[in-house]
């Protein structure tokens, strides 16, 4: 096992990996920005080394800085957690030739995969239901015309390093092409600095569900459920929740398998989350391959009991998985809501500042995961998510009505947040009868 483990990132997920090591008994390194020199992390954590300033390119982007301060502080392992770092395929290489261990897939599995092009060539090879798409990347706005004609509008330009919905536009005749088109392109090379794009048809009205594996380095894949991403905002997903309410026990079972058979094809290792999209008939198709752990984890954790950051840790070290596919009973419903420092009544406008009271919610199937405390200060220049609500309860409506409590009973003063929005997702007849898509928030709420 590891002597000292290095966390790469900030916020909850930085605190969730220093709790699931202090269980492990593994020594934990946090790193810090400037901004975050009172973070929560950086007081639970054995050890704390500040990477730069609050700017994330010159701290929580930075390669450099993060393994300079891993091999000063002893640390033989990272955790990248979620975004920053966590699917840097040139992050994992320097990892590797550095000797410290990234916790996570290696760094050719990683490119590999992050490629959405050359995922989707993989999958369909390997026999999993992918969106009718362009086989290779573009860059020419007149050759994607060119595909999309063929592939039958409406379809989906996304960018091929993309993420977190950017580089993603939907254009749905030839007269939108050229401005659409345009668009994601300029947003791609904005946040991922990387102008390639590649095409896929949009299935309208459908659900996103995603499928947790776990694969060890023996050989052994399982799947631990689905979660049902469906309610999002621009791409960013809002709620979810697990089971999907419309899978029946045999496409859940389809979906699994398919899942694990994405995994086999590429010999993959750690945890990772193959998402698809759930047409209105039942057909499921592979949309993109996850190599990291998720925001949403906890839902499939409440669900099966199986701590997924220590499994991760687990895995990397070379250990092979304590179950089996017959071992994996997943238990009730869980829901997540993600509680952001955002105006919804300002177009979602972050709104930092400083939180002059908090208190969190408790009680029977209630989770919260926040690095949040009285007098802790929420920087500009970070994501906005400050606490994430889990809910576990026997069925759905009891679930939907232990996170209604929770939510009246957060207090996060000091601070604008959308968690009366969530409350009114929640009451939404349509969410409440499960029959949402993706396009709801747009329709229903807005």
């Amino acid at each position: 096992m590891f002597k000292k483990i290095l966390i790469a990132n900030r916020g909850e997920i930085a605190v969730r990996i220093v709790r699931a090591c202090r269980e492990m008994g593994i020594p934990t390194v946090a790193v810090y920005s400037e901004a975050d020199s009172e973070a929560l992390a950086t007081m639970l954590a054995d050890e704390a080394i500040c990477i730069g300033p609050a700017a994330s390119a010159s701290s929580y982007l930075s390669p450099e800085r993060i393994l300079s301060a891993a091999i000063a502080m002893g640390a033989d392992a990272i955790h990248p957690g979620f975004g920053f770092l966590s699917e840097n395929s040139r992050f994992a290489r320097m990892c590797e030739e550095c000797h410290i261990r990234f916790i996570g897939p290696d760094s050719e599995m990683i490119a590999r995969m992050g490629s959405k092009a050359e995922a989707k060539n993989t999958m369909q090879a390997a026999g999993v239901p992918v969106v009718p798409g362009c086989p290779d990347v573009i860059f020419d706005s007149e050759v994607g015309r060119a595909e999309a004609a063929r592939i039958g509008y409406p379809v989906m330009v996304k960018a091929v390093s993309g993420g977190g919905g950017k580089g993603m536009r939907i254009v749905r005749s030839d007269d939108e092409w050229s401005l659409q088109f345009a668009a994601a392109q300029r947003e791609s090379e904005k946040a991922f600095g990387d102008e390639a794009m590649y095409l896929e048809k949009y299935v309208e009205h459908p659900r996103h569900v995603e499928v947790q594996i776990l694969a060890d380095a023996q050989g052994h894949v399982v799947y631990l459920g689905e979660r049902d991403c469906t309610v999002q905002r621009h791409h960013q997903k809002v709620i979810e929740e697990s089971p999907c309410p419309v899978l029946t026990p045999e496409l859940r079972r389809q979906m699994g398998e398919a899942a694990v058979a994405a995994a086999r094809a590429v010999g993959y290792e750690n945890a990772g989350t193959v998402e698809f999209l759930v047409d209105a008939s039942g057909a499921f198709y592979f949309m993109e391959m996850n190599t990291r752990i998720q925001v949403e984890h906890p839902v499939t954790e409440v669900m099966t009991g199986i701590d997924l950051i220590q499994a991760q840790i687990r895995i990397a070290a070379g250990e092979p998985l304590p179950f089996r596919q017959e071992d994996i009973h997943p238990r009730g419903w869980a829901m997540e809501c993600r509680i952001n420092a955002e105006d919804p009544e300002r177009n979602f406008m972050p709104c930092p500042g400083t939180v002059t009271e908090c208190h969190f919610p408790g009680g029977m199937g209630i989770r919260v995961d926040s690095a949040v405390y009285t007098g802790c200060r929420i920087p500009p220049y970070y994501d906005s998510m400050l606490v994430k609500l889990i809910a576990h309860g026997a069925t759905r409506e009891e679930t939907i009505r232990r996170m209604e409590g929770a939510l009246d009973e957060l207090v996060l003063e000091g601070v604008t947040t959308n968690q009366e929005y969530l409350k009114q997702i929640l009451r939404h007849p349509v969410f409440r009868a499960g029959e949402h898509d993706t396009s709801f928030l747009e329709t229903c709420m807005e």
